[in-house]
């Protein structure tokens, strides 16, 4: 029986991360997939590299960028260029496939919601009536709102227009779910608090982005956000620590003041303390007799499809949905998002550049909505169905002909069960559930599930429960 100061159970960022910072503890990450890294993916089209998961990370805190120039890592900031909007278009003036109208989306907002209504950009997309709708926000009383959810905090101050042709997209595609069943504090950190300071929502939203960095909201890492990862890992090792792939871990029990972590090929470890950083399902899974789990397990989540096409098209040199678009319901296209990625990330344009030529270009889908929403059902699709598909779509949000042998190469990506829309019942579930294991010494648990969606979220978290694991063993 091996015998160490911290296990580790998960090697997605949060496990790596919480190894990385236990410098000196000589930590045990022990991980039931092949590979480490959960939802940031690597990719390889035609010898480039891609990001098949998350390839970016929002910039409101410090965390993420500290933990990158930690790791040595290169920041990229994105191109300049707009991300664009599609929606359906009710005048029947749509463009290819005329179900759908593409425009830039405001260039500043929080999860599209508006700061300016009058804006030339934000007037684009909802008109002279849904800007009249939205400035109402400026004088109606601050107690007419309802915040029990994203969607109804900005159908109560904006209207309907703001949230069909602007939040709906927005939110759908960063959180893969109906902004109706979307915790305000979750999704949007700060931003009820900005209106009850203000009452108003559009100035909390430009109080908020007053408080941002300067520049883009996200950043990148040259070679891709993939790269996050194989550094966690490299650092865990480098410090002494290990990462074992493919050994699903079966039970964490007490011993005595310590504990005995049993995985599924018979071996046992003991350790001074034990960090679960898994899924929501696999953490109360092995929480179970330890904490009260009842009612915790989330509900299950999304199931995810990427399709990342590596097109030659000369009709995308251009770029004519700047980096991409968010996509409403009902626009007649089953991808919720598309992110043309040599048109967002200036590294990625001069690999493909120099590697095939300035026609090549790395287009990326996303299809699984949840609550309801989706137009398609591609769970059950084929690889190839989905490529088919993407095309289409490609064809649609792009205003573009993809003819003729266009496709150099493609890489599907499935996640099924993916993270569960942070609802504000699945917050207060996980709240309580964390609570319960403060109260266990030696016990901590992290992961998005529990510290919110995207690395901005996760990766504070892992570091506050390091931190927590350092005290602890001193």
């Amino acid at each position: 029986m091996d015998d160490v100061d911290v296990v580790v159970v998960g090697a997605g960022v949060a496990g790596l991360t919480v190894a990385h910072s236990l410098a000196g503890r000589r930590p045990l990450v022990l991980e039931a997939s092949p590979v480490p890294g959960g939802y940031l993916a690597p990719g390889e089209l035609a010898g480039v590299p891609v990001d098949v998961g998350a390839e970016s990370y929002a910039v409101r805190s410090t965390a993420v960028a500290e933990l990158v120039a930690e790791l040595g890592l290169e920041p990229v900031t994105p191109s300049s260029l707009s991300a664009w909007g599609y929606v359906p278009d009710r005048s029947g003036m749509g463009g290819r496939g005329g179900a759908g109208r593409a425009f830039p989306l405001p260039g500043t907002g929080v999860l599209g919601i508006p700061g300016l209504p009058w804006a030339a950009d934000t007037r684009r997309a909802i008109g002279v009536l849904g800007a009249l709708r939205a400035s109402l926000d400026t004088v109606l009383p601050a107690s007419r709102v309802d915040t029990s959810d994203l969607a109804a905090f900005v159908r109560s101050r904006l209207g309907r227009r703001v949230l069909d042709r602007l939040v709906t997209p927005v939110a759908g595609g960063v959180h893969s779910s109906d902004p109706a069943l979307l915790s305000v504090d979750s999704v949007a950190p700060g931003l009820r608090a900005a209106y009850e300071r203000t009452g108003s929502l559009t100035a909390a939203v430009r109080s908020l982005r007053a408080q941002a960095p300067a520049g883009s909201a996200v950043r990148g890492i040259a070679g891709g956000l993939h790269g996050l990862v194989s550094a966690l890992a490299r650092s865990v090792v480098e410090q002494g620590g290990e990462v074992r792939l493919s050994t699903p871990v079966e039970r964490v029990e007490r011993d005595g003041v310590g504990w005995v972590v049993r995985t599924a090929d018979g071996s046992q470890v003991r350790a001074r303390a034990v960090v679960v950083a898994t899924t929501g399902r696999a953490a109360t899974r092995l929480l179970d007799g330890l904490v009260d789990v009842e009612g915790a397990e989330p509900a299950r989540g999304t199931d995810i499809r990427l399709v990342t096409l590596l097109l030659r098209t000369p009709a995308l040199d251009a770029a004519p949905r700047g980096t991409g678009l968010l996509v409403a319901p009902g626009s007649g296209v089953g991808a919720k998002a598309s992110t043309h990625a040599t048109a967002k990330w200036p590294w990625l344009r001069q690999i493909v550049t120099d590697t095939l030529g300035a026609d090549a270009h790395v287009v990326r889908l996303s299809y699984g909505r949840g609550g309801g929403l989706d137009e398609d059902d591609v769970r059950g699709a084929t690889d190839d169905a989905l490529v088919a598909r993407a095309l289409r779509d490609v064809e649609a949000l792009y205003g573009i002909d993809v003819a003729g042998p266009a496709v150099e190469g493609s890489v599907v990506t499935r996640w099924d069960d993916a993270l569960p829309p942070p609802t504000p019942a699945v917050r207060e579930r996980a709240a309580r559930l964390t609570s319960d294991v403060a109260e266990v010494p030696g016990l901590e648990v992290t992961g998005a599930w529990v510290a919110g969606t995207g690395l901005a979220a996760v990766v504070p978290h892992a570091r506050s429960v390091a931190q927590s694991v350092e005290n602890a063993l001193k």
